[in-house]
């Protein structure tokens, strides 16, 4: 019996089946993965604090903490501080890991800690504001932005070069808590600002985080604010994608000329970079990842190349000092090396081999706000 011959056309017809459905089925897997950035990534969410960590046991300068399951103790940085309704503590050196059980050295701060509580682990490592962290009186302030009043706490001091701190993506002014004192030491004074977007605070008219693009316009007006209550210059200091709000306000704004020392820690200035390393944490393919960004950009309007802040490096004129832990998982060193590459004569870089993300503090409390304050004595002169 004679075999029916096979056609072009019939192949044709086949690899052109074939093609449609794979188009068919990136599209659709990019268009999923779309919604998870526009979920994880945009979309704007005060979700309220998880105590899902279980204190087991209490010795003399030590506890015991059970995570929950999936979570990996080893991961912590070094010094962080142990929250739960109605106290606050630190831990510090890890003296025992067991799986999923952890022994650290204890430090009480607020209230009583007891067997059976469930906590949190807080990276900003102190509780409240500047007073009841580290007894520096403070004023509530606040400032006028495009979309409305916006708070700050201000802090005092004997030097006309201000310090403004812009906390990150869905974070709080506590951020700041860590490097206060070293701001405070070098006299000068400080603003720790609130932006769209937070809590209370108006709403970018997104409805998204803009990582910058529009946040900048918030900066702007604290620094309007600290130079008309005066301030002669301005050091601008930003964590996470607070860096990326610091970016685009020295290219955006016209009060970026009154900068004298710009500090960045683990700062978000590529949001395409971050979308890509979290993808291959996922094991999603590259060409997968860039459909998903492709279809971000019609359906939420993001302008990806407007988000890669080092690709306009040769418009900073103020020097920076940069950290970022080697072990950050959220946001990807290498932008920040390239960043230092790209302006070796203005960046100066401080690389912390076992920080994980906004981290190099928790690390080495010491060495960071030496670094600290010694650059805001030098932007100062």
């Amino acid at each position: 019996m004679r075999r029916p011959r096979i056609t072009r056309k019939r192949v044709a017809i086949a690899m052109g089946t074939v093609a449609l459905f794979v188009g068919v089925a990136v599209l659709g897997i990019g268009w999923y993965y779309s919604d998870q950035i526009e979920d994880g990534g945009l979309r704007v969410k005060h979700d309220p604090p998880e105590y899902e960590i279980e204190v087991v046991a209490l010795g003399e300068g030590r506890v015991t903490l059970r995570f929950p399951a999936g979570a990996d103790p080893a991961k912590e940085p070094r010094i962080l501080g142990v929250e739960w309704p109605g106290g606050y503590g630190r831990v510090s050196e890890t003296l025992e890991i067991d799986g999923d059980t952890v022994i650290r050295e204890y430090a009480p701060f607020e209230g009583v800690l007891n067997v059976g509580d469930q906590v949190r682990l807080d990276s900003f490592a102190f509780p409240g504001d500047p007073e009841r962290a580290h007894g520096i009186s403070f004023q509530e302030v606040s400032f006028s932005s495009p979309l409305g009043e916006l708070d700050a706490w201000y802090v005092d001091g004997v030097d006309d070069t201000w310090v403004i701190f812009v906390h990150g993506r869905g974070a709080k002014r506590g951020e700041a808590l860590r490097a206060l004192p070293a701001a405070v030491d070098a006299g000068l004074p400080v603003l720790v600002i609130t932006y769209r977007n937070d809590e209370r605070a108006p709403e970018d008219p997104s409805g998204f985080y803009r990582y910058g693009l529009t946040e900048w316009e918030d900066l702007h007006a604290a620094a309007s604010y600290a130079l008309a209550n005066g301030a002669n210059d301005l050091v601008v200091f930003g964590y996470s994608m607070g860096g990326a709000v610091v970016a685009s306000f020295l290219y955006e704004s016209p009060l970026a000329s009154r900068v004298s020392g710009v500090i960045l820690d683990a700062p978000m200035l590529d949001f395409g970079a971050t979308v890509d390393l979290a993808a291959q944490q996922r094991g999603l393919p590259g060409f997968l990842t860039a459909t998903a960004k492709w279809i971000v950009s019609i359906r939420f309007d993001i302008d990806w190349g407007a988000l890669d802040y080092p690709s306009r490096a040769d418009e900073i004129s103020a020097p920076v000092l940069l950290f970022h832990g080697c072990k950050d998982e959220t946001v990807p060193v290498w932008v920040s090396e390239v960043l230092s590459e790209m302006r070796p004569d203005l960046v100066t870089y401080v690389l912390a081999p076992e920080a994980p993300h906004v981290g190099s503090w928790n690390q080495d409390p010491a060495k960071y706000e030496a670094s600290v304050r010694e650059f805001l004595v030098a932007a100062a002169r």
